[in-house]
């Protein structure tokens, strides 16, 4: 299973590659740079990896510039993975040692759904997400065999991911998400838009996801982005063994339909 690997910036591309070796590195379109591994493990093409940029539309423009490069050189990829560091929740009133519902900090995320959290309209009665104004999707369920796998090699937790456009800086926001979307574990800025970009490809897609900082109010000093990203290397370690051992996808991140779909606030 050929995979691209797309992170945000290039201190996760890096960390993200440190977990092989002999990567090379091929221009694209636009500015971007492919990092490109010719060796194996288990029997799996290590993943390529890229470093499209911040935010939804960056994700998805880079993203989607990659795939198609990949396709007109007659060399296709299998799978779309979304990866970096991101916000953790904190574990809700729902948790439970079966399935958490918070993320602390260093630990591993895997998305069963990839949600645009802020893709919609603010009314008098409450935020209304695009779906329910009648356009495109606001969630992508990646398929399970895949989140199963990849949980349980880099003993990561499975449960929800937002994407935003504005990174989380108040408690208030933060019970507000919690709220619309029960079960979250993280939130980032591009896994949607790489999951738009895999789906207009009919590419399954995953989110991985180490947690670097609390959801909430902005406190630098408290955040740790170097174990979150040693956290990230360690994760891409088992990443092949972890392709090579999972079921072929058999469909690519499908729009959800309710429940899964997001819900107005009051």
């Amino acid at each position: 299973m050929r995979a691209l690997v797309v992170t945000a910036v290039a201190a996760e591309r890096d960390a993200v590659c440190a977990a092989g070796d002999g990567y090379a590195h091929r221009p694209l379109p636009g500015g971007h740079t492919l990092h490109q591994a010719p060796t194996r493990s288990y029997g799996v093409p290590a993943p390529d990896v890229l470093a499209a940029g911040v935010g939804p539309a960056a994700a998805a423009a880079g993203t989607a510039t990659a795939l198609t490069a990949a396709a007109l050189a007659g060399t296709p990829y299998d799978l779309v993975v979304s990866a970096g560091i991101g916000g953790g929740f904190a574990p809700g009133p729902g948790s439970s040692p079966g399935r958490p519902s918070g993320a602390p900090l260093g630990s591993v995320v895997v998305a069963d759904a990839i949600v645009a959290a802020d893709l919609g309209a603010e009314t008098p009665d409450g935020f209304v997400p695009v779906t329910e104004l009648g356009f495109g999707t606001t969630v992508h369920l990646p398929d399970p065999a895949l989140v199963a796998a990849v949980a349980a090699a880099t003993g990561g937790a499975v449960g929800p991911v937002v994407t935003v456009s504005t990174v989380t800086g108040s408690a208030a926001r933060a019970a507000e998400l919690a709220a619309r979307h029960p079960g979250v574990l993280a939130e980032a800025m591009e896994g949607f838009g790489v999951a738009e970009a895999a789906a207009a490809h009919g590419l399954p897609v995953l989110e991985l996801r180490t947690i670097s900082n609390a959801v909430g109010p902005r406190d630098r000093a408290a955040w740790r982005i170097g174990p979150a990203l040693a956290a990230l290397t360690d994760a891409f370690r088992t990443f092949p063994g972890a392709l090579a051992g999972a079921p072929a996808a058999t469909s690519p991140g499908a729009p959800a339909s309710p429940p899964h779909t997001l819900r107005r606030t009051p």
